[in-house]
């Protein structure tokens, strides 16, 4: 923030505390890539501002605007007007298709997330719809993406979890008398037992707790789709194609362009989809098992919204954890999802639970916080091969085997793609259809009109330092610190934290 102290102007910067983040041993500083903006008439003969069809649209050029959460809607889950700027200040640079963020399918409390899964949400998003086809002049599509989640709770206080959290039974006995020594325990009071544990060592917790218990208190407890005990848990393949198809239908009825269905990184549908899944019930197991339920969604979407409507699907290429899905598994959904008839792929990489960075007590897991994380939104503090592009490979050989088997359903690549050059070098080589701008658009939402109108020099880069990122994990709104603390003087701008950060980035002043 700009203030005037002593007569001289001064920075006042805004402190974003986040958790320690996971990295290379020996990281390499990468610059940000030099490069030549095309003239107007390169752009236009340029395969990227080509037209492509998608389903039953077309979209006007070949650049995406991927979904991202911004923190603006209520905790009840409606749209406010933070939400319709944050939109139509996208929607104003005009990419071929916009995102909406991930949005809740279930009718229940998820903080101020968008949600979908009820009649009264409707209005709100009919104006969302509205905004952004007025902001772009009809020149954008706009996609919602759709989500299911499980259960996630905060890490306990040690205290808490042993006397109030952990379900104590006889097996937690024999282990506590085993490497005690002492059959007493197979007999004590229950709050004996509890206060023992509280107190006890590590070495006496790591054996007397399971693997998913030592999660729960180290972590906070996290429901997962193989939690087959849990009745609502096992019945997820039996109600989850019904809701995420009231979603769509949802969707249809507000007027959005199609809907996008998650199946990538923490949530429910990418666990069905993970090599992790050892459900026994039919839904688990080897691929054919574990891509059944997300073909049993995407199908009951189709049936409901038709064939005259865009259903595409996010999904992961390389899920980076260990026993994880790797390009195999990827490749072999892909084909899949194209056969089964879904419009459109789009490709994400890591973002899981499984090797997240532990949270502070009171916090609840962070599923980017490891590598994982990093591989789904790499920084400029890398190894040898840098951050730029760093999931093309895994989206060319999922594009290739899609092609091979004969489908031509578009496949989206996104990660690190911030420039003319590099964007056209991937659509001229066949790695991917479509070019996904996700932390570039937030540093500049203008960067498709000024690349199209041959002013590429005047686009704000971003510096891939995860700023927003930041932002995110803290449940903060989302801005870019390449604009949010320039320009607060400009009248009726809005703010957040005592006016120190703008929510929009500032209009382009065309020169």
């Amino acid at each position: 923030m700009s203030v005037l102290l002593n007569g001289k102007r001064q920075v006042r910067h805004v402190k974003v505390n986040s958790r320690i983040m996971w990295k290379f041993k020996n990281p390499i500083r990468h610059a940000i890539p030099e490069t030549r903006w095309p003239t107007a008439s390169e752009a236009a003969a340029s395969l990227l501002f080509q037209p492509i069809r998608i389903g039953a649209v077309e979209l006007e050029n070949r650049t995406w605007v991927p979904a991202m959460v911004p923190w603006r809607a209520t905790d009840e889950g409606f749209v406010t007007q933070d939400n319709l700027d944050w939109y139509r200040r996208f929607a104003s640079g005009r990419p071929g298709a916009l995102v909406v963020e991930a949005t809740g399918v279930r009718d229940i409390p998820s903080g101020p997330l968008l949600r979908i899964g009820h009649d009264r949400f409707l209005p709100g998003l009919k104006q969302l719809v509205q905004t952004v086809k007025e902001a772009s002049g009809g020149h954008s599509k706009l996609f919602i993406q759709i989500i299911d989640f499980l259960s996630v709770k905060r890490r306990p206080e040690r205290e808490k979890y042993f006397s109030r959290f952990l379900k104590l039974n006889d097996r937690h006995r024999r282990a506590l008398a085993e490497i005690s020594d002492d059959n007493r325990w197979l007999n004590a009071a229950e709050i004996e037992v509890r206060n023992y544990l509280d107190a006890a060592a590590e070495e006496i917790i790591e054996h007397v707790l399971s693997k998913r218990e030592l999660e729960s208190l180290r972590f906070g407890y996290r429901e997962s789709v193989t939690d087959i005990d849990l009745p609502h848990v096992r019945e997820l393949p039996q109600v989850l194609p019904e809701i995420f198809s009231a979603a769509a239908f949802h969707a249809r009825e507000a007027g959005f362009d199609g809907v996008e269905l998650h199946y990538a990184h923490a949530y429910t549908m990418a666990g069905f989809l993970s090599a992790l899944n050892v459900r026994s019930d039919g839904y688990g197991g080897p691929r054919q098992n574990r891509v059944r339920l997300p073909l049993e969604v995407y199908r009951a979407v189709r049936q409901q919204v038709g064939d005259d409507y865009v259903v595409g699907v996010r999904y992961l290429g390389d899920e980076v954890i260990a026993g994880g899905n790797r390009i195999e598994d990827a490749t072999y959904f892909g084909i899949e999802f194209a056969r089964a008839g879904c419009d459109f792929l789009s490709i994400s990489k890591g973002g899981k639970f499984e090797d997240a960075q532990q949270p502070k007590v009171g916090q609840a897991v962070y599923p980017y916080t490891g590598q994982s994380g990093y591989e789904c939104m790499p920084t400029v503090l890398s190894d040898e091969r840098g951050p730029f592009g760093r999931s093309v490979p895994l989206v060319a050989a999922i594009k290739h085997a899609v092609n091979d088997a004969g489908f031509n359903t578009p496949v989206v690549a996104t990660g690190g793609i911030s420039t003319f050059e590099q964007a056209e070098s991937i659509l001229q080589k066949g790695g991917a259809d479509i070019i996904g701008f996700a932390r570039q658009a937030l540093a500049d939402p203008d960067w498709f009109v000024k690349v199209k109108l041959g002013r590429g020099e005047s686009v704000r880069r971003c510096t891939y330092t995860n700023y927003c990122e930041a932002l995110d994990q803290a449940h903060r709104p989302v801005t870019c610190k390449l604009w949010d603390r320039v320009e607060l003087e400009e009248p009726g701008i809005a703010t957040v934290d005592e006016g120190r950060r703008r929510l929009l980035a500032p209009k382009w002043k065309k020169q």
